[in-house]
C-alpha cells in the first residue's frame, strides 16, 4: 500500500469516532435548552392529556438511549426524521436551505481569497504604504464583528447609496445578476474577516520564505523580483494559507447563521435558529449535524490537501 493511500485511509478512518461523537453531542445539547417542544407546538391547546398524547405520538415519552437509537437508525438510512411544526422531512428543509449557505459561504471565502492572498504578498515585499494598509485591514478586519459590519454596509450601499437591496434573496434560476444583488452585502459581511486572516497568514509565510536561503541564491542568479515572488516563494508559502482556508471555511459555516439572520437569507443558519426557538428537535439536530459533517470533511480535505502538496507529512503520519 502506497503511502498516499495509507494516509487516505487513516484520515478517512479518524472520521468515523468523530462524527459519532458529534451525533451524540448533537442529540443531547438540544435537550439542554429550557422548554418544551410539545407545549410550544400545542400554544393554548396545552392540556396535559394533549401533551401526553402528542409526546407518545413523537416518541418523546421514550427513554433518551431509545430517542438516540432511534435517530442514528434513521440517519443510517438517510432519514433525519421530520420537523415537529410542519411535518415536513427534514432531509427536505435542509436540501433547500444548504444551497443558500453554500452559496454564502463559497462568495466570502472566494472574496477572502482573491483581496487576502494578493495583499499578503505585496504586503510581505517591503513597500512601507502597503504593509500599512495590509496591517491596518488585518487589524479592523479582524476586530469588527460581522454583524456589526454588516449594519454598515447596510447603511452604506442601501440606505445612501441606493445600490444593493437591504435583506431578502432570489434564486439563481431568476438570474444570475437578480440572485447576487442580495448576496453581495451578505458575502462581504462575512468574507471581510476572512480576507483580514488570510492577508494576516499569506503575508508571515511569506516573510518567512523570502528569508530561505534558496531566495537569495534565485535572487544571485539574476531572477527577476517578480518570478521570485509568485513563481517560487509563494508556491513555499501555499501550505499554512491552505491550512487557514480549509479551517476558515469551518469557521464560516457558524458565522453565516448571524449574517442569515440579519439579512434574512432562507439558509441553514436561519433555519436552524428559528427550530431552537420552537424547541424543534429534529430540526436542530439535523441541521446543526449536517453543518458539523460538513466541517469535518472539510477539514479532512484540507489535511489531505496538506499532505498532497508536502510528502512529508504522509510519511510522518
Amino acid at each position: 500500500m502506497s503511502a498516499r493511500t495509507s494516509f487516505l485511509l487513516r484520515r478517512l478512518t479518524l472520521t468515523v469516532p468523530t462524527l459519532l461523537a458529534m451525533s451524540v453531542f448533537v442529540f443531547l445539547l438540544i435537550r439542554l435548552v429550557p422548554g418544551d417542544p410539545v407545549r410550544t407546538m400545542l400554544g393554548f391547546r396545552a392540556t396535559p392529556e394533549n401533551v401526553a398524547t402528542v409526546r407518545a405520538q413523537l416518541h418523546l415519552d421514550e427513554s433518551l438511549p431509545a430517542q438516540y437509537f432511534a435517530w442514528l437508525t434513521g440517519l443510517f438510512s438517510g432519514d433525519l426524521g421530520q420537523d415537529y411544526i410542519s411535518g415536513v422531512s427534514v432531509s427536505t428543509l435542509i436540501g433547500q436551505r444548504l444551497p443558500v449557505t453554500g452559496e454564502l459561504v463559497l462568495l466570502a471565502m472566494l472574496f477572502g481569497v482573491v483581496v487576502g492572498v494578493p495583499l499578503g504578498v505585496l504586503a510581505s515585499r517591503g513597500h512601507r504604504w502597503t504593509r500599512r494598509f495590509a496591517d491596518g485591514f488585518v487589524v479592523a478586519g479582524v476586530s469588527v464583528p460581522d454583524f456589526w459590519l454588516g449594519t454598515l454596509l447596510v447603511l452604506l450601499f442601501t440606505a445612501t447609496l441606493g445600490w444593493l437591496p437591504p435583506s431578502g434573496w432570489s434564486p439563481l434560476s431568476d438570474g444570475l445578476w437578480q440572485n447576487l444583488r442580495y448576496m453581495l452585502l451578505p458575502a462581504l459581511a462575512l468574507g471581510i474577516g476572512e480576507a483580514a486572516y488570510i492577508t494576516r497568514t499569506t503575508k508571515s509565510a511569506m516573510l518567512q520564505v523570502l528569508g530561505e536561503p534558496f531566495v537569495q541564491f534565485l535572487r544571485a542568479k539574476g531572477l527577476r523580483d517578480r518570478d521570485i515572488v509568485f513563481r517560487h516563494a509563494l508556491r513555499n508559502a501555499a501550505l499554512p494559507i491552505v491550512t487557514v482556508v480549509g479551517i476558515q471555511f469551518g469557521v464560516l459555516l457558524g458565522a453565516a447563521i448571524v449574517v442569515e439572520t440579519i439579512f434574512g437569507l432562507p439558509g441553514l443558519g436561519r433555519l436552524v435558529v428559528t427550530a431552537i426557538t420552537q424547541r424543534n428537535y429534529t430540526v436542530v439536530q439535523g441541521g446543526v449535524l449536517v453543518i458539523a459533517t460538513l466541517f469535518i470533511f472539510i477539514t479532512l480535505l484540507t489535511d489531505l490537501l496538506y499532505g498532497w502538496l508536502d510528502p512529508r507529512v504522509e510519511e510522518s503520519s
